[in-house]
C-alpha cells in the first residue's frame, strides 16, 4: 500500500515538472534541443532514483541494507525446503542430493530465511550445510552480520571446531567486525563457558583498525566475572585506553560463595 502511494507521489511530481523551453542561445550552444530533452530525461531518472533510495518517507527501506539484517520471511517453497532438510539430515546421500537439486534453486530471500530459522533452532549440522551452499551462490558477498550470526549460533552450542572454520573463512575474506559486534560475539562465547575462544576473538578485537569504544569493553568485563585472571587483563587494557573511566569490581568473596554453593548442591 505504501509503495503504491510512493509511485503516485513520484508520478505526480514528475508530471508537475514543467520542462523549460530552451532559449535560442541554449539551442545554438553545444546542447541541441534533442540533447536538452535527453538531459531532462536523465534528471527525471535521477530524481526517481533519489526517491526510492533515500528514506524520505520514514518507511521506505534502503536497498543497501544488508540482507542479513532485513526481516526474514519464508515463502511456501522455503518452508517446504526447511521441512525436507530436517527430515533428510540423518540420510547424508539423500540430503546432499536434495541440496543440489532443490535448495540451490531457492530464491536468495528464502535461502537466507531458512538459514536464520535453523540458527534460531540451533540446528548446527543444517546451518553448516547451508553455510557452504550460500558461499557458492553467485550473489554471495562477504558480510559482517552473516558471520556474526553463524559464530553466535556455534558458540551457543559450544561447537568450537566449526567456529574455527567459520573464523578462518572470515579472515580469508577480510571481513571486519565493528567494536560493538566484537563485544557481542565475545560475550556469547563467555556466557557459554568458552573463555579461551573468547579471548582469541578479544585479541583480534585489539588488533582491529576500528577506534576502541568503552561499551564493548564493559560488556566483555561483565562476561568475564567468572574468570578473574582474564578479567584483570581486559581491565588493564580498558584503563589504559580510557584512563578517566571506572571499572566496577565485585566483592572478592563473591565467587568463593558461588563455589561453596555449587559444591553444596553437588553433595
Amino acid at each position: 500500500m505504501e509503495q503504491r502511494h510512493m509511485w503516485r507521489f513520484t508520478r505526480t511530481l514528475l508530471q508537475n515538472l514543467s520542462p523549460k523551453t530552451p532559449t535560442r542561445s541554449f539551442s545554438t550552444s553545444l546542447f541541441s534541443e534533442s540533447n536538452y530533452r535527453k538531459h531532462e530525461q536523465q534528471q527525471k531518472q535521477r530524481l526517481l532514483w533519489l526517491i526510492f533510495t533515500r528514506d524520505i518517507s520514514g518507511s521506505a527501506s534502503c536497498p543497501s541494507l544488508s540482507i542479513w539484517r532485513r526481516k526474514k520471511e519464508m515463502s511456501k517453497e522455503g518452508l517446504i525446503a526447511a521441512k525436507e532438510l530436517k527430515r533428510l539430515q540423518s540420510h547424508p546421500v539423500r540430503l546432499d542430493r536434495f541440496i543440489k537439486s532443490s535448495v540451490s534453486r531457492l530464491l536468495k530471500s528464502d535461502l537466507v530465511a531458512v538459514l536464520a530459522e535453523f540458527q534460531r533452532q540451533d540446528q548446527v549440522f543444517l546451518c553448516m550445510k547451508l553455510y557452504d551452499v550460500i558461499h557458492k551462490e553467485i550473489w554471495y558477498r562477504p558480510d559482517m552480520f552473516f558471520y556474526r550470526d553463524m559464530l553466535m549460533m556455534l558458540a551457543r552450542n559450544k561447537r568450537v571446531d566449526e567456529a574455527k572454520l567459520v573464523w578462518e573463512d572470515l579472515r580469508r575474506e577480510e571481513v571486519l567486525f565493528d567494536q560493538h559486534t566484537f563485544g557481542d560475539i565475545i560475550r556469547v562465547f563467555l556466557d557459554n563457558e568458552l573463555p579461551s575462544e573468547a579471548m582469541d576473538i578479544y585479541n583480534e578485537m585489539r588488533k582491529s583498525p576500528d577506534c576502541p569504544i568503552s561499551l564493548p569493553f564493559r560488556v566483555i568485563l561483565k562476561g568475564l566475572l567468572p574468570y578473574p585472571e582474564l578479567r584483570e587483563k581486559v581491565k588493564d587494557d580498558f584503563l589504559e585506553l580510557f584512563p578517566d573511566m571506572i571499572v566496577y569490581d565485585p566483592p572478592e568473596d563473591l565467587f568463593e560463595d558461588q563455589e561453596w554453593r555449587r559444591e553444596s548442591e553437588e553433595e
